[in-house]
């Protein structure tokens, strides 16, 4: 079944002013039927992630994910590598790539990618699911192409 990603792309480029960044990760976990998400924004002077929006996410596990370094953790990976990450069961992972707080989550398939724009990292959306998933190479796209126009938004809006 294709993914509807119109009222993703509608509703960023919508948001003139300020992005509202839970509405938008609302928007993007329906499309994929995920449950859990989080959007990180990059700080490209101290090369940490910061936490924008999430959803799905323990108040306890908060703390651990507002702020995140590039290379540590799913989010942290996909932005060192500048390409998706994706694990078909987090619950039973031993990759590495997860760090061990994340089965805390309860999510199963996760995938996170970056969000890029001409060869520039801006940050990561990560998107999951409460069953064991291996994301589509059309989904694994559209959530691409999803990133580069958040992107588009944080070159013109840096502090949206």
């Amino acid at each position: 079944m294709p993914i509807n990603t119109t009222p993703i792309f509608t509703l960023v480029d919508s948001q003139t002013k300020t992005v509202d960044w839970n509405q938008l990760l609302t928007e993007i976990l329906t499309a994929f039927d995920c449950t859990t998400g989080t959007i990180h924004t990059l700080d490209p002077n101290t090369n940490l992630l910061h936490l924008k929006a999430y959803q799905g996410i323990p108040e306890f596990l908060l703390t651990k994910m507002a702020v995140i370094p590039v290379g540590k953790g799913m989010a942290g990976v996909a932005a060192e590598r500048r390409q998706p990450v994706q694990i078909c069961n987090l619950q039973t992972d031993e990759s590495g790539v997860a760090r061990p707080s994340a089965r805390d989550t309860k999510v199963e398939g996760s995938m996170t990618a970056p969000l890029m724009l001409d060869g520039e990292l801006y940050g990561t959306l990560g998107i999951a699911k409460s069953i064991p998933y291996d994301f589509t190479d059309e989904e694994t796209d559209a959530l691409m192409q999803i990133g580069e126009a958040i992107s588009r938004k944080l070159v013109v809006q840096p502090n949206a």
